[in-house]
Parts: structure tokens; sequence; C-alpha cells
């Protein structure tokens, strides 16, 4: 049995929280770059220069990448041969929340009710996703979320008989609802199946898949492809002010269904996707 103490994993959310709100991932950093090339209106081309401008700037001048820092949204695979020492997980996640919204001096955007609306003061606490896997580690992907974009998802409970076709009709449907207000280009993230809830949270883990990585379904990549060539096609464009790029990425997720169901759930994200992940 692995142990491995508390102070390790919020010492990797800490750090996590740094990271991703004031670089680029990889993977979106080379999106961006293949958009900016591919792009066919000049406009278009010069929002995407300017938005790796801003990139280059906060990184040089260790400032956010976007002045909403977002809510932390942490997906958690613990290995059921790990023993957390030293305390609960859960708070530990949190603490590294607060250590890095803090010291990163980052925006704190959470209020501890929805109603009343109280601001925590340090951006806890986090919407974590528990999962047990295999094994003696434990995967922490962190993907704080800004609200832009979050408020532009959509969950469709739609029936079996509106088919593939209602499927790609949902997205569609979302992102263009969405226009310039999930700050295009932008990664959608699509969860097919399971229930109401389930299909959210497939759509949220979607976005923290690598931009370039296709799904390893053939059929599931071929609705990918298609959906991103009719969202590029749809003209909201960078900004929201025309173009051929709208979409960096469509990525789908799936899982089992009831037989008098589909439900489909979209989660939009902006440009910037942000996401990172630490396995201990």
């Amino acid at each position: 049995m692995k142990e491995i103490n508390v102070a390790q994993i919020s010492e990797a959310i800490k750090d996590m929280c740094i990271e991703t709100n004031h670089f680029l991932s990889a993977d979106m950093r080379a999106a961006l770059d293949r958009a900016e090339k591919e792009e066919e209106s000049p406009l278009g081309r010069q929002i995407l220069s300017k938005l790796k401008d801003n990139l280059q700037i906060a990184g040089e001048d260790h400032i956010p990448i976007c002045q909403d820092t977002g809510m932390a949204v942490v997906f958690a695979e613990i290995g059921q041969e790990v023993h957390v020492t030293g305390g609960w997980i859960e708070d530990a996640i949190n603490e590294g929340v607060r250590q890095g919204y803090t010291e990163g001096y980052l925006r704190k955007s959470v209020v501890s009710d929805p109603i009343v609306r109280k601001n925590t003061g340090d951006n806890t606490p986090a919407v974590i996703h528990y999962f047990m896997v295999p094994g003696d580690k434990i995967k922490l992907t962190f993907a704080p979320k800004g609200f832009g974009s979050e408020n532009m998802s959509r969950v469709f409970m739609l029936k079996p008989a509106d088919g593939v076709e209602g499927i790609k009709n949902a997205v569609l449907t979302a992102v263009k609802d969405a226009g310039p207000n999930a700050c295009p280009p932008m990664v959608v993230g699509v969860g097919i199946g399971g229930t109401f809830e389930k299909c959210a949270l497939l759509a949220k883990k979607a976005l923290t898949r690598a931009a370039d990585e296709r799904a390893a379904d053939h059929f599931i990549r071929e609705m990918e492809e298609e959906l991103q060539r009719k969202i590029n096609a749809s003209g909201i464009g960078p900004g929201g002010l025309g173009g051929t790029t709208t979409a960096f990425a469509v990525n789908i997720e799936t899982y089992a269904t009831h037989i008098a169901g589909l439900p489909v759930g979209v989660n939009i994200c902006c440009h910037v996707n942000r996401h990172a992940v630490r396995i201990l």
C-alpha cells in the first residue's frame, strides 16, 4: 500500500493553480499557432495574433492570461492501492486552491452561497470529481473554468429517435447560441449518454483531453471532425468577429445510457481552455 501525504496533494494543486492561469498548455498553444496560419479572415488573423501577444506578456510579466481565473475544477483519479495520510484529501485539495489563488495573486471568484453570494476570499471550495481506479498513484487534473464560457453550456435530454442528427443539431445549437459570449475560438466538450448529470460530467472531462487528440472510436472521431468543420463554417470566428476559426477542437466522450434516453451535454470553453495534470 503506497502512502501519499496530503501535503503533496496541496502542493501539486497550488502549482497547477498558478501554472494554468499564467501559461497556456502545449496543446492549446499548438492549436493557436495552427489557427493563425489557417485563418482566412484578415481580422481573424489579427485577433489570433493579439491573443498570442497577450500570452507572451502574461508569461513574461507573470500575470494571468485572463482576468477571470475561474472556479477550480479538479478530477482526482485515486488508485485503490493508495493510502492518503495526514488528513482528508478534500481539505488538501481546497488548501492547494487557497494557497494557489492567494500566493499567485489570482482573482477570487467563488461565493459561498449561490443566493447570499458572499465571496469566500480564497476561491474555495473547488468542484471535485473523484474516481477510484486500479494502481498505486493519484492523478490530479486541474481545470479552472471561467464563467463566460461556462454560462454558455447546455444539457439536452433528447429522445433516442432523435439519433445522431439530433446530437449534431444539439451541439451546433449550443455553439450558435453561445456566439461571441464564449470567447472563441473555443474548445467544445460533448458528453453523450449516461443520465442528466453524467452527460454534463463527460462534457466537462472532455475539455481536459488534448486539443489535437481525437477519439479512439472511428465513428466518434468522424463526428468530432464533422462538427468542428460545421462550427468553423458558422462564421462566428475569433472574438466573434467573423472568420473560419470558431473551434480549436470538438472532444466527445460517451457512456452507456437507458433505452428511453439520449442525454447530451455541451460544455464550452474559451480559447485558453486551461488544464494541467500531476501524477503522485
